[in-house]
This record gives C-alpha cells, structure tokens and sequence, in this order.
C-alpha cells in the first residue's frame, strides 16, 4: 500500500513557518496586506475568500475583501485594481476567478501590477517563470506540489515527471518549475492532455505523475508502474447518495486502486487543496518583502 502523502501537515509546518517571518519582520513595521476582490455571489468563491482571509489572520497578516455585485462592468473593476495597485499599503492583490461573463478575465489579470500579482498570473510573471528567473511570483497550487514532493522527500531532481494537465493555472506552469535547475527542478518532463492517445503508456513511463486533469478518477491502476509517486491535483464532486450532502469528492485518480500500486500518493482532499492557500501566504510574504526592499 503507496506512502500517503499527507498535505494537511506539510501546510500547517509551512503557515508556521510564515508565521514566525512575518512575526519577526512586523515588530517595528507595517504587516503584508492582502486584497482579495471578489465579484459575484458564486458559492465555492466565497469559501475560498473566507479560507483566504482567515489564513491571513492566522499568519499574522492583514488582508481586506471588496465584494461587488455580478451587475459589475469591467471598467469599475479596472479602476479598483487602479486603486489597489497604487495604495502602498497593499502588497498582494488577488482577483477571485471565475468572474462574471461581462468581464474579460484577459483584460483583468494585466491590469494587477505584476510586484503584487500573488496569483503569478500576470504575463510578466508568467514569462519570469518560464525563463528560470527566480524574483517572479509562481501560480500557488504548482509551487504546492513542488513543495510536496521535496518535504515529503521526492525531489524531483534526475526523475521522469509526466504531467497530465496542459492548463495555465497548474500543468503548464509547473512543467516550467520542474524545469528549472536546481533540486527543486531539473526532472525529465512531459505532458500529456485530452489528446493524447496513448495516455496510458506513456504514465506508466513516470517516476512521478501528477494528475491535474479535472475529471474524475481518470487515472487507474493500471496506468502506473509499481512505486511511483502520484500528486493528485484534482478536485471533483460526484454524486454518492450514502454521503449527507448527496456527493464525496475524488481526484483525478482512481486512489483506492493506484494506491495499491503507488510508493506514495496524494489524498483527496487533504493533499494537494491546503497548499494552495498555504503558497498565497509565501507569495503575499514574498511581495511584502520585495516592496518593502524598494522603499
């Protein structure tokens, strides 16, 4: 039966460790400042945003969430990122994606200041990334996983990582962190996506695989060689009428049976979920830091 690779813990040993930083660096000072701007009533957005806030509060910093309606044009988002960009007391600004069909998420992710893009998606972040500069902010949910493998002691460093997932928030940008050299890169890396047409040969090949595909169970037992390190990325409801609510959650991998053929594996949830708001937290410290240094 695989190692499971328990993310709850890894998260709490990296919030002290924030923690104990910004402890250190607010006594005579102003603490990192996270806004967070929500637009829309959408349920899973609101928990997030509440999860976010109260990571801030436990780490020691003060963040702040603007709501506004759906009804809200892309122009008035524009001018709030105005204001947040040139407001010196705000270090990380974050924009609760999805948002309303009106508003052109390619118009909106530019309009951050790339030094308080904690996200890591603004373009010059994105580019900073994919050519191996180290001052740039990655998306949070890829630099989770890296920080998974290398304390649970899976460095990726000589490995052969497949990737099933080519999106912009994880699989692209992880590829590129894994890239890097270093021991937190340096891994032999490839992609495979809803195209591939051998998918299942080629992630029998990994040493490492990680599943950020966003569908259910999609990798099985058989799909895997004996020992390898799984990282599930997925989050996905399905209907289970046992459950209170009507439905459990799974990941992209099929856990009960790659479990049995895995050395190590994610859980879902408790693996790979508590390390994106956990790396937010090292990206808004990160922010402050940098800004702090110009001033």
């Amino acid at each position: 039966m695989a190692k499971i690779i328990d993310g709850k813990k890894i998260a709490q040993e990296i919030r002290a460790e924030v923690a104990a930083e910004v402890s250190d660096l607010v006594k005579n000072g102003v603490r990192p400042h996270l806004s967070v701007v929500l637009v829309g009533e959408n349920p899973a957005s609101q928990v997030y945003v509440r999860m976010k806030a109260k990571a801030c509060e436990e780490a020691g910093m003060s963040s702040e969430t603007l709501t506004f309606p759906d009804s809200m044009s892309q122009d008035d988002l524009l001018d709030v990122l105005q204001g947040l960009n040139a407001n010196h007391d705000v270090h990380g600004i974050l924009v609760q994606l999805p948002l309303p069909s009106q508003i052109d998420e390619n118009a909106i992710i530019p309009a951050v200041l790339p030094e308080k893009d904690v996200d890591g998606f603004h373009p010059v972040n994105v580019g900073k990334l994919a050519s191996g500069l180290l001052d740039g902010f990655v998306p949070a949910t890829p630099a989770g996983v890296v920080e998974l493998l290398m304390r649970s002691g899976y460095p990726p460093q000589g490995r052969h990582v497949v990737i099933v997932g080519r999106s912009n928030l994880v699989g692209k940008p992880l590829g590129s962190l894994l890239l890097r050299k270093g021991e937190r890169g340096n891994a032999t890396v490839t992609f495979c996506h809803s195209r591939t047409r051998t998918l299942g040969e080629i992630t029998k090949l990994a040493d490492i695989l990680v599943a950020a595909v966003g569908r259910p169970e999609t990798i099985t037992k058989n799909m895997v060689k004996p020992w390898v390190v799984v990282i599930d990325v997925g989050t996905n409801r399905v209907d289970d009428a046992s459950k209170k609510r009507g439905y459990r959650l799974v990941g992209d991998v099929d856990f009960e049976g790659v479990s049995t053929v895995a050395g190590a594996i994610t859980p879902v949830p408790g693996g790979v979920g508590p390390m994106t708001i956990t790396m937010l937290l090292k990206n808004t410290l990160q922010a402050y830091k940098q800004q702090m240094m110009k001033e």
